[in-house]
Parts: structure tokens; C-alpha cells; sequence
């Protein structure tokens, strides 16, 4: 399932969650400060084109706490809400459960990606 379920997932959906990872990446790297912020950010991109066979555990400690806690003002609730949305509508129909269940992953990790990983 994970070669098929990735490019349908890109032809119907991830290829607007990515760009949208994608945006936000680059509105960070803006500001010298916000660097590393988007470089995690394009990262992510990577998963949200591509999430199937990929599994995200999460960790860190201190500084992945006010990192997320920066980016949950910022920029993380637009993130989620948008993933949150998409995987609601993926999941009213049956053919579209995997990939709702792919945004609901998505949006967890918009709410919290520093010390994720992806595996």
C-alpha cells in the first residue's frame, strides 16, 4: 500500500499539505532566528507528500517544549486545523479513511513537531 496509497495521496490532498509545510518553512527561515524552526518545517514537507510507510514517534525535553510552545502561537494551530478539516471530509467517504487517518497524523504533528522523528 505505501507506493500506491503515497501518489494517491499526493494527487488527492498531500501535495496542499506540503505546499502549505512548504510556506511556512520559508516564512520562518525569513528571520535568522527562525532557521532551525524552518528547516524542521521542510521535514515535515517530505512526510506530508509522502506519509504512508512512515511512522512518527516523538520525544525531546526542555527545548522541544518551548520550541513547540513557539510554534503552536505562530504558526502550528493554522497547520492543524487545515490537516484536522481535510481528514474530516477524507472520512465521511469509505475509499478515504487511510488517507483522513494520514491528515489526523499530519495534525497532530503541526501541534507538536519539535522532537518528533520520523521513522
Amino acid at each position: 500500500m505505501g507506493c500506491l496509497g503515497n501518489i494517491i495521496w499526493f494527487i488527492c490532498g498531500g501535495f496542499i499539505s506540503g505546499i502549505s509545510w512548504l510556506f511556512i518553512g520559508c516564512l520562518w527561515c525569513i528571520t535568522i532566528i527562525g532557521i532551525p524552526i524552518g528547516l524542521q518545517c521542510f521535514k515535515f514537507a517530505g512526510l506530508s507528500f509522502f506519509p504512508f510507510g512512515k511512522e512518527v514517534r516523538y520525544g525531546g525535553g526542555v527545548g522541544s517544549l518551548l520550541l513547540n510552545i513557539l510554534w503552536l502561537i505562530f504558526s502550528g494551530i493554522p497547520l492543524a486545523i487545515e490537516s484536522a478539516a481535510m481528514g474530516v471530509v477524507l472520512c465521511i467517504t469509505m475509499i478515504g479513511i487511510p488517507f483522513g487517518l494520514q491528515h489526523f497524523k499530519l495534525a497532530k504533528l503541526a501541534l507538536m513537531p519539535f522532537g518528533a522523528t520520523i521513522e
